[in-house]
């Protein structure tokens, strides 16, 4: 059983896992060989389960009472608790954000890397520090830098001086005179920000021929993607009215300038690391995962005819914030009807009426890192014929594809066994986007044209769309990938017709609101 940690049982009507820990989580059948997590306490995944022997008195009582509709995720109210409570953190921890810096500076190899983090914002917004950044350091706050000694390993923070102007206004700032930023991060020299070159130009010594290095992958931060980023840059750059060039470019040039050599760019190694998560990331997108699938289960709840495609995606950001997200990752696509079938769709402005689907692709960013899930389901509660016929093929292509991933491969081939169930039940000309795309950082992460390796993740998010008969249908999930297959990060969200159907019956929270209101 791929990804399996405990013994199984089960029988006709599901499978009971038993944990060492003790723990049980209750599954149930989607379709033949497929099943999927529907009760857990913050721990989900997707197993390809043999049939086994007939499930004990017990295990049958609690099985019942998942068939019956009480499979709603439970979290402890600390599961996604702010990190800090309200102190600065670094990150991910010190140890995971050295172990990066350290890891580039062996895949360079030689001279000095520079890096600036981003400045104050030009609104009245929270600072969002750049991901790569970020990354690096674990730094949240504006005018940093990083230079680091590939050879030698020395590694100088550079922030602002104190300001107390500006801390009486926004508080706590991180800054050179900070005396917890050393133990918090993990650096041994901590410097201001105004010594910058002076500090690069220590590292580089005398030796003219010394290699100067920075990253010429584009500042990202919160709702950003590089694919989105590049291309505005390179709009900007190409504008006869405008010209300039990016944030990365011009501090390339600035250098280059300065210190009169070339600067090379290690973006190529940077993102490569961003590759294979490691344990800390995994956990982070995890607990992304459990934040966007419980305000996925409030959406599905809440949905009537009537309401507005506006008040779902309020609804689901006020939940997935509540449960530890710091924001969206994305902004929401929530399409009922004929916006269904527009693909990135944005407005959120329509009512939603009675017959018609409800697609909605929703992520938030908890710690950094990103989700990405969709699930389609009837405004009524009912699938009709046709919509049923829609949704039944892209829910096999997708467990399909789910089925097929392993190490080695390639994302082309997961791609190809979704493709292949959606030709197959005649429906080719309805296929209007990709399957799979990676994720982390940025909801589309880096795309390196690699074999799948353990701790890749990616989406699996087959689709199809008509229309002429306003249905459009995707589901989509966040996969990591494991040495027997993959496990399903964002399984908290049923998507079989049934628990979609059963789950749009169940009382919303918008429910509550409207039935308080008519009191």
């Amino acid at each position: 059983m791929g990804g399996a940690l405990g013994a199984v049982s089960g029988g006709a009507k599901g499978i009971l896992v038993r944990y060492p820990e003790g723990m049980k989580i209750h599954v149930q059948y989607l379709l033949s060989g497929c099943c999927v997590i529907s009760l857990s306490v913050a721990a989900f995944a997707r197993f390809e389960v043999p049939a086994g022997p007939a499930l004990g008195a017990a295990d049958e009582a609690a099985m019942e009472q998942v068939v019956a509709g009480e499979s709603q995720v439970v979290a402890g109210r600390n599961t996604l608790s702010r990190p800090g409570n309200g102190e600065p953190v670094c990150g991910l921890g010190a140890s995971f954000h050295a172990g990066r810096r350290a890891l580039l500076r062996e895949r360079i190899g030689q001279g000095v890397l520079v890096f600036r983090g981003l400045p104050e914002p030009r609104g009245y917004q929270p600072f969002e520090q750049d991901k790569s950044f970020w990354y690096l350091t674990g730094v949240e706050g504006p005018d940093a830098a990083l230079v680091m000694d590939a050879e030698s390993g020395r590694e100088v923070l550079l922030l602002p001086k104190p300001n107390a102007r500006f801390e009486a206004w926004d508080g706590e700032l991180w800054d050179s005179a900070d005396e917890w930023v050393g133990p918090l991060t993990g650096f041994l020299e901590v410097r201001p920000s105004t010594e910058l070159e002076a500090v690069i130009e220590e590292l580089l010594g005398e030796d003219e021929g010394r290699s100067l290095w920075t990253s010429l992958y584009p500042n990202v931060t919160g709702m950003d993607a590089s694919d989105r980023v590049r291309a505005f840059d390179r709009r900007q750059e190409r504008d006869e009215l405008d010209g300039r060039v990016s944030r990365e470019r011009a501090l390339a040039q600035h250098l280059e300038q300065r210190f009169e050599r070339t600067v090379q760019d290690c973006s190529k190694e940077l993102t490569a690391m961003r590759f294979v998560k490691t344990t800390e990331e995994i956990e982070a997108l995890r607990r992304a995962g459990l934040s966007g699938a419980l305000a996925m289960l409030e959406g599905i709840r809440s949905t009537r005819a009537g309401l507005g495609e506006w008040e779902i995606a309020s609804l689901m950001s006020f939940v997935q914030v509540r449960e530890g997200a710091r924001g969206p990752a994305y902004y929401p696509i929530v399409g009922s009807g004929p916006n269904s079938c527009v693909l990135h769709y944005s407005a959120v402005s329509r009512s939603m009426r009675n017959g018609e689907l409800l697609l909605v692709d929703f992520g938030g960013e908890v710690d950094q890192y990103t989700t990405d899930i969709t699930r389609t389901w009837p405004v009524n509660g009912k699938f009709s014929d046709e919509q049923a016929e829609f949704y039944d093929a892209v829910l096999a292509a997708q467990l399909a594809a789910i089925a097929a991933v392993k190490p080695g491969l390639r994302l082309s081939t997961v791609a190809n066994a979704a493709n292949k169930v959606l030709i197959a039940s005649g429906y080719g000309e309805f296929i209007r986007h990709g399957v799979s795309h990676y994720i982390g950082l940025e909801v589309h992460d880096p795309s390196p044209d690699l074999a799948l390796e353990v701790g890749a993740v990616f989406t699996i998010e087959p689709g199809l769309y008509d229309p002429e008969r306003n249905i459009g249908v995707r589901i989509e999930d966040v996969v990591v990938v494991t040495e027997g297959g993959c496990e399903v990060l964002t399984a908290g969200v049923p998507k079989s017709r049934a628990d979609m159907e059963r789950l749009v019956g169940e009382e919303g929270i918008l429910d509550r609101l409207a039935a308080r209101e008519g009191q």
